[in-house]
C-alpha cells in the first residue's frame, strides 16, 4: 500500500490544507510530519515566545488529527534527513508540503526535492497555502514582482482565490511509526507574561468572533491604540493555524467597509511575501539603498537600549515597546511609530530594530517583519522614504485621552488628557513625582540629524 508524507512547516492546521487533502486524495495512509529543525534555533528566529506558541499549535494540530483517527508525527534534526528517514520507514512514494518564500525555505525545498528524486520519490510543493494568493501569481509587465503596494492590490483584488477546503473527515496514519513527544509550552524558556494561547481552534474562534463583533468598525478603528480593535490574528496567520485564503473569503462574505479594510491588510501580507520571494536578500540587505551611514558607538547603543526598554522619554513609543515586552505583540500603529522613531529620529540601523522584534514578536515573520521595518526606514517599498512620524502628534491623534500610554507607562498614570504625551512640559515640582526619563533626543534635533544624513537639506 502506497503512503504519502505531509511535511508541516508554517501551515499548522487541518482546515483548508491543500497538501493534506492532496495526499489523502489517493486513498492511502498519510504521515502528517513536523520536524523540529535545530538550524532554525541557531539562526535566531525561534524566540521563546514563538516556541511556546508553536507548542500550542502543534498540540492543537495533533488533537485535530486524532479527532479524525490520525496523529502528528514529530521528529528532530535536519528536515531533509528526517523526511527521507520517514519515507524509508514507511516506503512512502511522495511528499507534500506548502511552498515557502524565504531563502531558507526555498533552500530546504530544493534540498528535499533532490534527495527524494535521487531515491525515486516525488516532492509536491503547493502554492497559496501560507499566503492567500501564491507569491508569483501576479507580476507587472517587465518585472518579476510588484514593488509598489497599490497596483499590486489592484491586481490581487481581481484574482480569483482558490476555494477553502473543508477539514478531512478521516486521516489514516501508519500505526507503527515512531514519534517524539510534542514540545511543551513550559519548555520554551522565558516568555512574555501576557503571551496569548495558540492553536487552530483558538485562531478559528478568534476569526469568527472578530468578524461577527468588530469587523464593521475596523476601517475607522484599526489605528485606535487604546481601543485595540484589530483582529490580533497575525500570530495565527504566521503559524498557519488560520488560513489566509479562508480569512479573505470569510471577510468578503461578511461584507462592509470594515471587512474590506481587513482584506486590504491581508493583501499587505501577501505583498511582502511576493517581494521576499523575488528578492530573498531583502531579509538582511536594503531593498532600495539610501546609502545610510547609521549611527554606531556608545551613544547609539545607549539610545537603542532605551528604545528596547521603553525608556526613551516619549510616552507613546515607550508604551508600545512595553506592550511588546509584556505580550509578545504590538499594535500595528505602535509598530509604525517605534520603527520610525528608531530609524529616523534616533537614526539607528533598521536591522537592530528588526532583530529585537524577532526576539519577542510571536508573529515574527521574516517577510512582514523585515519588509515593514524597511518600509519605515525608507529603504523598502515606501514611495515616501523620508517620512518621519512625530511621536507627540501621533500620540495625540491615536491616543487622544492618553489611555494607551497610562495602561503601559504607569509612572504617568497621574497625568490627564494629552499632557501625558509631553510630560517634560509638566512644572518642575509636580514633575518630580514621576519616575520617568527625559527625552533621549529633542525631536527637532533628531529630524535635523536625519535630514543631514539623507542629504535632504
Amino acid at each position: 500500500m502506497n503512503v504519502s508524507v505531509v511535511l508541516y512547516t508554517s501551515d499548522l492546521r487541518v482546515h483548508d490544507h491543500p497538501p493534506l487533502r492532496a495526499a489523502l486524495g489517493r486513498g492511502n495512509p498519510v504521515v502528517p510530519l513536523f520536524v523540529r529543525d535545530p538550524a532554525v534555533d541557531r539562526a535566531g528566529p525561534a524566540s521563546p515566545n514563538r516556541l511556546a506558541f508553536l507548542a500550542d499549535c502543534l498540540a492543537d494540530l495533533d488533537a485535530g488529527l486524532r479527532e479524525r483517527g490520525g496523529r502528528l508525527v514529530v521528529r528532530s534534526g535536519d528536515p531533509v534527513a528526517e523526511v527521507c528517514a520517514v519515507v524509508r520507514e514507511t516506503d512512502a512514494d511522495e511528499v507534500h508540503m506548502a511552498a515557502g518564500h524565504s531563502a531558507f525555505a526555498r533552500r530546504r525545498e530544493d534540498r528535499l526535492r533532490r534527495a527524494l528524486e535521487a531515491d525515486g520519490r516525488r516532492l509536491y510543493v503547493h502554492d497559496g497555502v501560507v499566503t492567500a494568493l501564491p507569491a508569483g501569481a501576479v507580476t507587472p509587465v517587465g518585472s518579476d514582482h510588484y514593488a509598489v503596494f497599490t497596483p499590486y492590490f489592484g491586481r490581487w483584488s481581481r484574482e480569483r482565490l482558490r476555494e477553502p477546503l473543508a477539514a478531512p473527515r478521516r486521516v489514516q496514519v501508519p500505526g507503527d511509526l515512531g514519534s517524539e513527544d510534542l514540545p511543551a509550552r513550559k519548555d520554551a524558556g522565558s516568555l512574555s507574561p501576557g503571551l496569548a494561547a495558540g492553536g487552530e481552534k483558538e485562531g478559528r474562534r478568534r476569526l469568527a468572533a472578530w468578524l461577527g463583533r468588530d469587523a464593521d468598525a475596523y476601517e475607522e478603528r484599526h489605528d485606535d491604540l487604546p481601543g485595540d480593535a484589530t483582529s490580533r490574528l497575525s500570530p495565527f496567520l504566521h503559524f498557519g493555524a488560520v488560513s489566509a485564503a479562508e480569512a479573505v473569503h470569510r471577510a468578503r462574505s461578511r461584507g462592509g467597509t470594515g471587512a474590506e479594510a481587513f482584506v486590504r491588510q491581508l493583501c499587505w501580507r501577501d505583498f511582502h511575501h511576493q517581494v521576499l520571494a523575488a528578492r530573498p536578500d531583502a531579509s538582511a540587505a536594503d531593498y532600495r539603498t539610501r546609502h545610510d551611514t547609521w549611527r554606531h558607538g556608545k551613544e547609539a547603543e545607549a539610545d537603542l537600549l532605551a528604545w528596547r526598554e521603553g525608556r526613551t522619554g516619549y510616552p507613546v513609543v515607550d508604551a508600545a515597546m512595553r506592550q511588546l515586552a509584556h505580550e509578545g505583540w504590538m499594535h500595528n500603529r505602535g509598530r509604525l511609530l517605534v520603527a520610525s522613531f528608531l530609524t529616523k529620529t534616533l537614526y539607528v540601523d533598521w536591522r537592530a530594530g528588526a532583530r529585537h522584534f524577532m526576539e519577542l514578536l510571536v508573529d515574527g515573520d521574516v517577510a512582514n517583519n523585515q519588509l515593514n521595518w524597511q518600509w519605515m526606514a525608507g529603504t523598502g517599498t515606501d514611495s515616501r522614504p523620508n517620512r518621519v512620524l512625530n511621536p507627540v502628534l501621533q500620540g495625540r491623534r491615536y491616543d487622544p485621552d492618553g489611555t494607551y500610554v497610562r495602561r503601559w507607562v504607569p509612572e504617568l498614570a497621574g497625568l490627564e488628557g494629552t499632557a501625558v504625551h509631553e510630560p517634560w512640559k509638566v512644572p518642575g515640582l509636580e514633575r518630580a513625582r514621576y519616575a520617568y526619563p527625559d527625552p533621549v533626543v529633542e525631536l527637532s534635533e533628531g529630524l535635523a540629524r536625519f535630514r543631514r544624513a539623507r542629504d535632504l537639506d
